[in-house]
């Protein structure tokens, strides 16, 4: 039988790399999926490419009426809502150490990565406990649990990402949702592809990699052990998946 048989899963940021490869593991395994995406085009290449009745619905996680628009156009198109993956984020090359990185950066980083979130779960989190409960998937990142410089702004969000998912975690288990986190290591996606090879810090952790460099298919397969109900009794827990570098 199909692990998310059954389910509705929301995920932001699902146009391209880890987003749409667990979309489109989502959809395989059973799921109605919404694609969350602000570029138009790309969230309806992802629900083509997932197939099983895949919607796409333009969506920006930074703004509240944007993201209750995303939710209440998935519930009403499949019922209810179970799964809400967060995926949305990202750092760029202007990233720095405190002193350096330019203050718009800080502020792009923590309006995307932990704003975006938040508010996926202050509006997502009703509509989850409206349908009986279920799972909240937040994206931190190895940068959380270990020391890596020039990448503070990022740091900063994701630390948050992390903090938040515990506290939630705790608020909402009442209620039947679990929220949990995946913590990747640099994730070979085209955008990453290419912050590797402009900073000599992050090409430093891809080499670090104990079992080689991390697809977006890794980090989708957690996502789904997640969102299955394989992982009922988990919640509030950062996942690394890293090939090992936090422990190298």
């Amino acid at each position: 039988m199909a692990r998310l048989a059954g389910k509705v899963a929301l995920i932001t940021g699902a146009g391209t790399g880890i987003g749409r490869a667990t979309g489109v593991l989502f959809a395989r395994e059973g799921a109605r999926v919404a694609i969350a995406e602000i570029d138009a085009v790309a969230g309806e290449e992802t629900a083509h490419l997932a197939g099983h009745g895949a919607i796409a619905i333009r969506t920006d996680v930074t703004d509240e009426a944007s993201m209750e628009a995303a939710v209440r156009a998935t519930a009403q198109q499949f019922g209810a809502l179970h799964i809400l993956h967060n995926n949305a984020g990202g750092s760029t090359a202007q990233d720095n150490t405190v002193v350096e990185a330019p203050i718009e950066e800080f502020w792009r980083v923590i309006q995307l990565d932990l704003f975006g979130t938040f508010l996926g779960c202050r509006v997502g989190i009703p509509e989850i406990i409206r349908s009986g409960g279920g799972s909240v998937i937040n994206m931190s990142s190895n940068v959380a649990l270990m020391g890596i410089p020039g990448r503070d702004c990022y740091t900063a969000a994701k630390g948050g990402v992390a903090a938040i998912t515990r506290s939630m975690a705790v608020e909402f288990a009442p209620q039947r949702v679990r929220v949990n986190a995946i913590a990747p290591s640099a994730t070979m996606t085209e955008r990453v592809r290419k912050l590797v090879a402009g900073n000599a810090a992050l090409t430093r952790l891809a080499e670090a990699h104990l079992l080689g460099l991390i697809e977006p298919q890794d980090i989708a397969d957690m996502a789904l052990f997640l969102a299955s109900d394989e992982s009922r009794m988990v919640t509030g827990q950062i996942y690394p998946v890293d090939s090992g570098v936090t422990i190298s």
